[in-house]
């Protein structure tokens, strides 16, 4: 495996997190919400390459789906949720909410809005990757041919190594979410460049 990789992953995952150490621009429920699903999908990025690191793709390759989704959630949270939605995310836990969250959008439903609603970098970008890497995605959540074939058969070297990249592509995104909700925005350039100085470690193209 490529450990050269996975050790320019953590040093680039340490001065992401550098830059986008900010506070929020403000702290309605809505900006709120958003940050702590884009900082679930940033939690969720370090758990994948851990898992993947360890040899352990399928697992890695689950929660690399959750990574995708918290993300969509952050930005359908800032864009496109009514007030209703955002009531629903923001009750106290119990069982009778945890009913009614059930009829939050799904991720189809979420792209619908967001093509409408938010930034269309924003949306392409959404979008690309779940063009590309749903399907998949969905077998291994679901125990499908995917990693039922890969289990038996082992784990080609080359795949995780680019579910690395595509992890890392996907932090990028929620960097970028992050400094739209810090108010720095210009913040954005240095990410961009920041990922450019770790080529190695981005999908293709970035």
């Amino acid at each position: 495996m490529n450990l050269e990789l996975f050790e320019d992953t953590e040093k680039f995952a340490e001065q992401l997190r550098s830059l986008i150490d900010l506070p929020l621009f403000d702290t309605s429920p809505r900006q709120l919400l958003s940050d702590v699903s884009c900082s679930m999908s940033l939690e969720h990025w370090g758990a994948c390459r851990n898992l993947l690191q360890s040899g352990m793709l399928p697992s890695g390759v689950v929660i690399h789906r959750a990574q995708f989704e918290a993300l969509l959630r952050a930005i359908w949270i800032l864009y496109a949720a009514s007030e209703e939605h955002l009531g629903k995310l923001d009750a106290e836990l119990t069982v009778e909410t945890e009913q009614g969250a059930k009829n939050l959008p799904l991720a189809y439903e979420m792209m619908t809005f967001l093509e409408k609603k938010a930034p269309p970098q924003a949306y392409e970008a959404l979008s690309r990757f779940k063009e590309n890497s749903w399907k998949a995605l969905n077998s291994y959540a679901h125990a499908g041919i995917h990693p039922l074939k890969r289990h038996k058969e082992g784990y080609p070297i080359a795949l995780i190594e680019n579910i690395v990249r595509n992890s890392n592509g996907l932090a990028v995104m929620s960097a970028m979410h992050a400094a739209v909700l810090s108010g720095v925005q210009p913040l954005q350039k240095e990410i961009l460049m920041l990922a450019g100085r770790y080529a190695n470690c981005m999908p293709q193209p970035l």
